[in-house]
């Protein structure tokens, strides 16, 4: 704990620094253990929907709140940076010769992105209090970023269990900054869903078994990233030309009419090559070939054989017999999940011949 004089707007001068980093929005909450929101998380990870995200259930007391990640926390800065999107997100549905790429993953990787900048607001803040102790985290350590930020006042938890934000919809990368400092905490995000259900009806997997709960089992971001294995069959078709994460959820949201697209944070900027690329050019791709196109990219984590994997289901179901040439030969992929890929994705394309 920081002890000492009042910090007279200490929390406005924090939000007015995060701000000119680029941060959208800045809240504060405190670190104690919310047993309902505990007990959800148990509860989530007690019906196994976390799937084979074993890393989720591992660090449970860690997550079940900040101070017991850090016993020495006192405060939580919940932050918000907007990536909110020029295009479409829901434009290529219609192309399948072309893949769908998750809008986050189109540019340069958050995770480096708003890290660099939540440093640099750690710098500050220790600067402007000496002897302040900060820790930085983006989705990488077992920090509830979504429940904290609704408790800080940035957003509300959707139906859809993402961030939403009143001015910038659903499309925010959340960062956190725990501190030792004693931050004046505001108030929880009123939720603002109402009885709209545009995110459960638009799933294509129907991951949503109600409001506000999420079975990862059955999402397609959890099935093109995180899931290793072969995809099971009953969803193969439901991931249409997706081949890394969803936005089907978040794009319908009413609430991102209010957001605009995300010019200040330049990094964000997607990358031509990634708005529509072609599948036929995916296909190709080895080793080498993955690693130079997703160099700085979240994408490249999952490696050449799950990415081509997922550009298989897709090629399956464009109904492009062009592509059938290329998918035989991965019949044949060192890979046995990409090969057997391969197979079902040629069956598809030529039942009809």
């Amino acid at each position: 704990m920081v002890n000492g004089p009042a910090r007279d707007g200490l929390e406005v001068r924090i939000a007015a620094e995060a701000a000119a980093l680029g941060f959208a929005t800045c809240g504060f909450t405190g670190t104690g253990e919310n047993p309902l929101r505990a007990a959800r998380l148990e509860q989530w990870l007690g019906e196994g929907q976390h799937g084979s995200m074993e890393w989720m259930a591992a660090r449970l007391e860690h997550r079940r709140s900040p101070q017991g990640l850090w016993p020495q926390a006192r405060s939580v800065i919940a932050l918000g940076m907007s990536y909110a999107p020029a295009h479409d997100p829901l434009a290529l549905e219609s192309s399948p010769e072309h893949a769908r790429i998750s809008v986050y993953a189109q540019s340069k990787d958050y995770h480096d992105v708003v890290k660099k900048r939540l440093k640099a607001l750690a710098r500050w803040l220790v600067a402007e209090e000496p002897g302040a102790e900060v820790k930085v985290f983006v989705d990488t350590a077992p920090v509830m970023e979504k429940p904290l930020g609704e408790a800080a006042g940035i957003g509300w938890q959707g139906k859809h269990t993402n961030m939403v934000s009143a001015t910038h919809g659903s499309w925010l990368f959340l960062g956190a900054i725990y501190t030792t400092l004693d931050l004046a905490a505001a108030q929880p995000h009123r939720d603002q869903c109402g009885s709209c259900r545009a995110c459960l009806d638009a799933c294509p997997t129907d991951a949503f078994p109600a409001p506000y709960q999420l079975d990862a089992r059955r999402c397609i971001s959890y099935l093109t990233i995180e899931h290793k294995g072969p995809v099971a069959e009953e969803f193969r078709a439901a991931l249409g030309n997706r081949i890394y994460g969803c936005d089907d959820c978040l794009a319908v949201c009413p609430w991102n009419k209010f957001a605009s697209e995300a010019q200040a944070i330049r990094e964000f900027l997607p990358r031509a090559e990634l708005v529509a690329p072609r599948l036929a050019e995916l296909l190709a791709l080895d080793d080498a070939g993955f690693r130079a196109l997703f160099s700085g990219s979240p994408i490249k984590r999952i490696g050449r054989d799950r990415f081509v994997r997922n550009c298989l289901y897709a090629a399956g179901n464009s109904s492009n017999a062009a592509l059938a040439p290329q998918v035989a030969a991965l019949t044949a992929d060192p890979d046995a999940v990409v090969a057997d890929a391969a197979r079902w994705a040629l069956a598809q394309l030529t039942s009809g011949l």
